[in-house]
């Protein structure tokens, strides 16, 4: 609580001027969570990042919610595979996930028509409550499929 003005403060009392010391950089261990390889490490199972790309799966939700499935339990796996493809191709650009993307990865499985049959689903079976066959799935897609042309920097 502050004291009134009109109140006397013996000069041991005063508050003193202070400078502000920044915090030492040498020896200190850098945090974790900020260390950045110059050059991230590729290959199976590491994905390619960009931003946004959970957006693809709300797309490949909008668009596919226009089929119809031979058998509906297949519509899940259906969806996330083909989500899972478009953020794969937006990040090869160094893009957000577009509608384009996701219509390039259902040409790509072949899911144009307005049914889609059981036999086409097959190989989305069961890549929804499985991480590791979701990255496997990913990776079978090579990049040349989804961007015919593309260099890798």
């Amino acid at each position: 609580m502050t004291q009134p003005t009109f109140a006397p403060v013996p000069q041991a009392g005063e508050v003193r001027p202070t400078m502000e010391t920044s915090t030492p950089e040498l020896g200190r261990v850098a945090k974790a969570g900020l260390q950045r390889s110059a050059h991230p490490p590729t290959g199976a199972s590491y994905g390619t990042p960009a931003p946004g790309e959970g957006y693809a799966l709300t797309i490949a939700h909008h668009i596919l919610g226009a089929l119809r499935f031979e058998y509906e339990h297949d519509r899940h796996d259906v969806e996330l595979g083909i989500g899972l493809v478009a953020a794969k191709r937006a990040s090869i650009v160094g893009r957000g996930p577009i509608p384009s993307d996701v219509k390039v990865a259902m040409a790509h499985f072949g899911l144009e028509g307005p049914i889609v049959s059981h036999d086409k689903c097959a190989k989305f079976a069961g890549i929804a409550h499985s991480y590791v066959a979701q990255r496997r799935f990913v990776d079978a897609v090579s990049v040349d499929e989804l961007v015919p042309g593309h260099v890798s920097p």
